[in-house]
């Protein structure tokens, strides 16, 4: 059964878009339409004749629509086989008259949570009728085609013009492939409310949905491929940004840019982060975004080459003037004013994303990372540190302006792939060491770094030298914290909870360091 000729139709759905040209499409065929409510009434509106459910099934909406569509006139007729001989003869016995297209879009259930609606204005928004009829005409898919978006609508209209209103088999499997995962995405979203609702932390099934914005030339690497899925609780990001210009976003590309985005959403001052494969290489507050670019830049100007650049405050023409010295990947930030899209429009290839708001550094939400066979999922990693809950441990506090400096490179830290080391001085990073296996290295890194940083800009000594160090997890001897001291540091944040802390703050008393544990850890993997 290849080719089925569509002589009945049901539609239904709240999202009106292209309904009326899909309409003038069945009309041309000559289709039957069947529909309910304010489908119905716009249908007619359009001039096009409409067979209403209840008069069709015989029996009248009741429970407040709650119950329209659930009948076996209807169900009986998007799930009888044509083919099988006891199926026809129960359709004549009974009346039951097939139904070859089924067209519905369901409630706007996530759309109502996401606008904070009560739990019975939420409840009322979830769709019986809808998933069911859509269940049922995705299994009889050998005869009935199913569509729950109006993207498949051209689809959908190009094969009955082509078929003289009838049609494919492989279209109706791609349909309905398309449609169970609709309704798949649509009960994991009720589902994930409903645990909210009941403060139910790790239900006993995980349900993830996500919708396809995109399929990537490739992955990681080319020899893999990949696409692009946003899902989960709305956050302003890289996957609500509007891309301005540039060609299209890359795996690696998406992924950097929602790690640059996310640490510069740390700081509520004008602030500008640079990163390049997964870790920050230059980040820094200032007294505007040209000022935190440039201090930025200067912590790695070599790896911030190819880069990304996220802002916490709109692109303006003079930042864009900067940045457009260097060649990057990517900008994100809030916004762009019109000096900054006249200037990154030299740049073609350069993307520009603005995401109309910053994210929530304290939102909760969910991390999830694939293991073979299974998944790793923890809350996003939210926790924030304020000066008051600082316990100093050494002899010698901390000066004001060396906490901030500490409070600043610990939120960086938090962002930088353990093991992590981050110098900072002046509200901005001299120096980072990520990813190592040994904290030491990180710690060893980190001086290098702001080493090259200063004799880059012909400075005479390490930019290390006056600076403030955050680590993200303890000191499990005080061989990192001595790397350290040698770079020049004054003041040292870390969480402590080492066996060895006693051994580490003696080392640090005898540097005239001054210390402060946290009590939390920013391990990032």
């Amino acid at each position: 059964m290849s080719i089925v000729k569509i002589t009945r139709a049901l539609i239904s759905v709240s999202d009106k878009t292209g309904l009326v040209e899909l309409a003038a499409c069945l009309a041309r065929h000559g289709v039957e339409i069947l529909s309910t409510g304010g489908t119905a009434k716009a249908l007619r509106e359009a001039g096009h004749r409409v067979v209403e459910v209840s008069d069709h099934t015989g029996f009248p909406e009741i429970m407040d629509g709650r119950v329209k569509t659930l009948h076996p006139k209807i169900h009986g007729g998007l799930l009888a086989r044509r083919d099988l001989p006891e199926h026809v003869e129960a359709m004549r016995k009974h009346a039951i008259a097939p139904i070859d297209l089924l067209v519905v879009n369901l409630y706007p259930f996530e759309a109502t949570i996401a606008k904070g609606a009560d739990f019975e204005t939420a409840i009322e928004n979830i769709d019986i009728g809808g998933p069911a009829m859509i269940r049922a005409a995705s299994k009889n898919h050998d005869s009935v085609a199913v569509v729950v978006d109006a993207a498949d609508y051209a689809a959908l209209t190009g094969e009955l013009d082509a078929n003289g209103g009838g049609t494919t088999l492989a279209l109706r499997r791609r349909l309905a492939a398309n449609a169970y995962a609709r309704t798949g995405a649509y009960d994991a979203a009720i589902s994930q409310w409903f645990a909210q609702q009941n403060r139910e932390a790790w239900p006993r099934r995980l349900v993830v949905a996500g919708e396809r914005r995109e399929v990537l030339r490739y992955g990681e690497n080319p020899h893999q491929t990949a696409a692009f899925y946003a899902g989960g609780i709305a956050r302003p990001g890289v996957a609500s940004a509007t891309q301005l210009q540039g060609k299209e976003l890359s795996y690696n590309n998406y992924n950097d840019t929602d790690a640059a985005f996310e640490a510069v959403a740390e700081f509520a001052d004008t602030a500008c982060v640079i990163v390049k494969h997964a870790n920050p290489c230059g980040v820094a507050l200032g007294a505007d975004p040209r000022d935190a670019y440039l201090k930025a830049l200067a912590c790695d100007p070599v790896s911030a080459f190819g880069g990304i650049i996220a802002l916490n405050r709109p692109l303006d023409g003079p930042t864009a003037a900067e940045i457009a010295k260097l060649f990057v990947e990517v900008i994100v930030a809030p916004e762009a004013d019109g000096d900054a899209r006249a200037i990154i429009a030299s740049k073609k290839n350069l993307r520009l994303l603005v995401t109309g708001g910053m994210p929530d550094p304290a939102a909760k939400g969910l991390w999830i990372k694939s293991l073979a066979g299974g998944y790793l999922v923890q809350d996003r990693d939210a926790g924030r540190i304020a000066a008051a809950e600082l316990k100093v441990v050494t002899k010698r506090a901390p000066t004001p302006v060396e906490t901030a400096d500490l409070l600043f490179a610990f939120a960086v830290a938090k962002h930088v792939k353990s093991n992590a080391i981050v110098y900072a001085k002046s509200g901005a990073t001299v120096g980072i060491g990520a990813g190592q296996m040994s904290r030491i290295d990180s710690s060893r890194i980190a001086a290098w770094k702001a080493a090259e940083g200063a004799k880059a800009a012909g400075e005479a000594q390490s930019r290390a030298i006056g600076s403030v160090v955050a680590s993200d997890a303890f000191f499990p001897f005080a061989d990192g914290l001595l790397a350290a001291a040698e770079a020049g540091v004054t003041a040292v944040i870390q969480p402590g909870g080492s066996i060895r802390d006693a051994d580490v703050i003696a080392a640090a008393d005898a540097k005239g360091l001054a210390m402060v544990f946290t009590g939390m850890r920013h391990f990032r993997h």
